[in-house]
């Protein structure tokens, strides 16, 4: 497996980019790195970049609109900010392209709305569909992926759940677009996220992994595996079925943690894990699977936690 941690697990805690990388480096297991655009980026010369990451490789990067696009990213009522904001995903495609990454996320934490009688939501549903279509057909050679989360900036997001952003891939209709799963924005929809992920990954779009785990209820960016171990049991084993070969992104929030420890922790715990499901093996669980009986798969849980 691949593996990156988050930069700004570092950076909130006043490390620069560069501290960030050397961290990472030191780290067992780390191979890729993941940046936010344009946030990471300021007074970052690329070149001085590309040599301070080697070793490690660049996977992506995500968009970040903040507080200038509180009232929508690709669904601003403003046409110039709405303009704006596709640039800003095409500048990032650029950045991405430059420093040899492949997948450039999108996730719209500011398109989604509060009150009934807010949102035209066919008019605002087009102009995502446009906007992501025009990123798409702008960097034909990058992997487009979406992030959906059900809350969270908004009270409701206009890509909030699995489904919806499987039924977004289809509308959008491009080669290169794809989906990012976050696993506590999965628990928050109450999405089952290793059926989310066989969803996705079975139709070829699942381009980008963030693990972490919660208590379902808000986006608690907890280690992964300290909750919910048997979901985690089972999303491992339907990345191994369905042969995931990209990065697995630990999208923690170590807020009185150390920083490196804890995405150590991270990477120690999926691997483990990994070693659980390989030690009892895809064929044995692909037969329990196909029983469909709930105290056969109780037993399973009960061998994989030894």
């Amino acid at each position: 497996m691949n593996y990156a941690g988050r930069f700004n697990s570092f950076v909130f805690k006043g490390q620069t980019v560069y501290e960030a990388i050397d961290a990472y480096k030191q780290m067992r297991g780390i191979t890729h790195l993941e940046f936010n655009y344009p946030e990471h980026f300021a007074g970052i010369d690329l070149e001085e970049l590309k040599r301070r990451m080697t070793p490690l490789r660049v996977n992506g990067l995500a968009i970040r609109w903040r507080r200038e696009w509180l009232r929508g990213n690709f669904t601003n009522d403003d046409p110039g900010l709405r303009r704006r904001a596709v640039q800003l995903a095409k500048d990032g495609c650029d950045v991405c392209r430059a420093i040899g990454g492949s997948v450039v996320t999108l996730w719209f934490e500011n398109d989604g709305f509060e009150y009934a009688f807010q949102t035209d939501y066919e008019t605002c549903w087009n102009l995502m569909v446009e906007g992501i279509r025009e990123v798409c057909d702008y960097a034909p050679d990058l992997k487009i992926s979406v992030e959906y989360k059900p809350y969270e900036e908004r009270e409701f997001a206009m890509i909030d759940s699995t489904g919806m952003v499987m039924y977004l891939i289809d509308c959008v209709d491009r080669p290169n677009i794809g989906c990012t799963l976050d696993f506590c924005h999965m628990l928050m929809k109450h999405d089952l996220p290793a059926y989310g992920l066989a969803l996705a990954a079975s139709k070829g779009r699942l381009y980008g992994l963030h693990m972490n785990d919660g208590y379902g209820y808000k986006d608690s960016g907890m280690i992964f595996g300290s909750v919910n171990f048997s979901l985690c049991a089972e999303f491992v084993y339907y990345l191994e079925r369905y042969g995931y070969n990209g990065v697995v992104f630990f999208d923690t929030f170590p807020i009185r943690e150390e920083s490196k420890a804890e995405c150590q922790a991270n990477l120690d715990v999926f691997e483990l894990i990994k070693a659980k499901v390989d030690r009892v093996g895809k064929e044995e669980i692909a037969r329990v699977v196909a029983e469909h009986d709930g105290i056969a798969a109780q037993r399973l849980i009960t061998e994989l936690m030894k």
